[in-house]
């Protein structure tokens, strides 16, 4: 983001809750453009960490506003998720987390939210070929590494050409449990 956007989106309300879901807390926050971050394993000191990100990033202070209209519909999909009662999100995306959105991490995420539905995988090196860049499997790598709204941008759904999971940002066994929800892998035994 440059200083021309980030001056405009200065004073810009940035509102936030933690909700309870499938794989433990989840912060949801928000601007007026949209849901602008989604933070796994929301504990005190992690949800402390994202609110001084998105502070730094946005410009101001985020507001603890879990009724918050902008964040209502949001929690309302995420919840239905969990429960198994919905499978695409429909919900307005700020992607002014995301560093350089507009470039091979914003295309790929973008690509992966826009080709790759509940219940399938993609390989990194396939994603990286949709978005005109084969032979790029570790710059997507990276890419889901700055997804800033995970699960609704669903990089949990990359996975290794040979069969094998992958990283992931939220832990390996929230990844297993997102998988498992959408019926990729069996439910974990214990």
């Amino acid at each position: 983001m440059d200083n021309h956007e980030q001056d405009e989106r200065r004073g810009q309300q940035v509102v936030w809750a933690v909700v309870t879901s499938g794989i433990g807390p989840l912060l949801l926050a928000a601007t007026g453009d949209g849901l602008v971050n989604v933070v796994f394993h929301a504990t005190d000191a992690v949800r402390d960490r994202a609110l001084a990100r998105l502070a730094s990033r946005l410009g101001t202070a985020p507001v603890e506003a879990p009724g918050s209209p902008l964040l209502a519909e949001a929690i309302r999909q995420l919840d239905a998720y969990f429960a198994g009662e919905r499978r695409d999100f429909e919900l307005p995306l700020d992607w002014s987390m995301l560093s350089g959105n507009t470039g091979f991490n914003g295309q790929a995420l973008r690509a992966l939210a826009a080709g790759v539905p509940y219940g399938t995988v993609v390989g990194y090196g396939e994603l990286a070929g949709r978005v005109g860049q084969p032979g790029a499997a570790q710059a997507v790598g990276v890419a889901m590494g700055s997804n800033p709204l995970p699960v609704v941008v669903p990089c949990h759904r990359v996975v290794e050409r040979d069969g094998g999971i992958g990283g992931f940002g939220g832990g390996l066994e929230t990844k297993r449990a997102l998988l498992a929800l959408e019926g990729v892998l069996p439910e974990p035994l214990f």
